[in-house]
């Protein structure tokens, strides 16, 4: 099973579209999850028109237009993911998603946050967290990535990809 996954699109509140190499992976993925800040319920619309299938939560930056709950828990291949946007400073960030996910789904779960615009793949007490970053690069300055995982025999591989380079 591919996965695309992906957070802070932020369009079009600080970037005017998603980039084509980002379309291409969620084009080519099984499932796609989002982990929030779309910015606008176009944008929302657009990722699920071309995903085959998908999964997304509502990010601080998002309104209630964006409709999406703030944490979804999904199984896929095997695995089950707890979707969140992530909240606070990056400090503690790992562990109060860590916790969420404990707390949302146990400590088998794997947690897939955004809201800090960095990439994270880290392990806290058996709970991994993943944060692909932004995948429109919406600071200025900042690379556009996301990550697209394989889920294989109940095993999660990911790769992270910047500006559509591996």
């Amino acid at each position: 099973m591919k996965l695309a996954i992906l957070s802070d699109t932020h369009v079009p509140g600080r970037v005017d579209s998603i980039p084509s190499w980002v379309e291409d992976h969620i084009q080519n993925a099984d499932l796609v999850i989002h982990a929030g800040d779309f910015d606008s319920p176009e944008t929302l619309d657009h990722i699920r028109e071309i995903s085959a299938e998908f999964v997304g939560v509502r990010g601080n930056m998002d309104s209630d237009d964006v409709d999406l709950p703030t944490v979804e828990v999904v199984e896929a291949g095997g695995l089950t993911f707890v979707v969140t946007h992530g909240t606070g400073p990056r400090t503690g960030y790992v562990e109060r998603v860590a916790d969420m996910v404990r707390g949302s789904a146990g400590n088998t779960a794997i947690g897939i946050c955004g809201h800090i615009h960095d990439i994270v793949d880290e392990t806290r007490d058996d709970v991994r967290v993943l944060n692909p970053g932004s995948a429109t690069g919406a600071n200025v300055g900042d690379a556009s990535t996301m990550m697209i995982g394989d889920i294989v025999d109940g095993t999660l591989s990911v790769e992270v990809v910047s500006n559509g380079e591996a």
